[in-house]
């Protein structure tokens, strides 16, 4: 099964500290926004932007830190 939030952007309201620690991040889900607890493979701070990579039974939500793609300015 799919979870819809999974490639979807997030904001960390709770700081993962680091490998096998917990925070919490808010990601749009159906018009609205949704709690999930969030885990990574390394320390992200609050207010960050994620991406969910995965999402566990539990709500528990796999992230990485969201880097966007900007152009290249123009030469």
């Amino acid at each position: 099964m799919h979870d819809e939030v999974i490639g979807s952007t997030g904001k960390l309201i709770s700081p993962i500290r680091g490998p096998g620690t917990l925070g919490e991040v808010l990601v749009a889900v159906r018009g609205g926004t949704e709690g999930y607890i969030a885990r990574a493979a390394e320390t992200i701070p609050a207010g960050s932007t994620v991406l969910v990579i995965a999402v566990d039974s539990g709500r528990i939500a796999e992230v990485v830190p969201w880097i966007p793609l900007t152009p290249d300015p123009a030469p």
